[in-house]
């Protein structure tokens, strides 16, 4: 899976998983879309589920301080590197 695949996917299961609209690449998910820690957990499973991996307790941890789809595209191209 490339960069644009990725990005694609987190922004469709964004918009459409916590009904946001115009999600930008550099929009800061909490302060301007209202994502919660909830939201995040949720953002969490379905980044396993696009890798077909479990993160590690970590990574978790790493991607609980993310708040752009641009980190998380990077966090994701990341640890599908590491894991390669």
């Amino acid at each position: 899976m490339d960069r644009e695949e990725i990005q694609t996917t987190i922004i469709d299961f964004i918009e459409t998983s916590f009904e946001m609209s115009d999600v930008g690449l550099d929009d800061d998910l909490n302060a301007v879309h209202g994502f919660d820690s909830i939201d995040a957990i949720e953002l969490l499973r379905e980044i396993e589920t696009l890798m077909k991996t479990k993160l590690t307790r970590d990574e978790e941890e790493a991607a609980m301080t993310i708040r752009t789809v641009r980190q998380i595209v990077d966090f994701i191209e990341k640890a599908m590197a590491d894991r390669a």
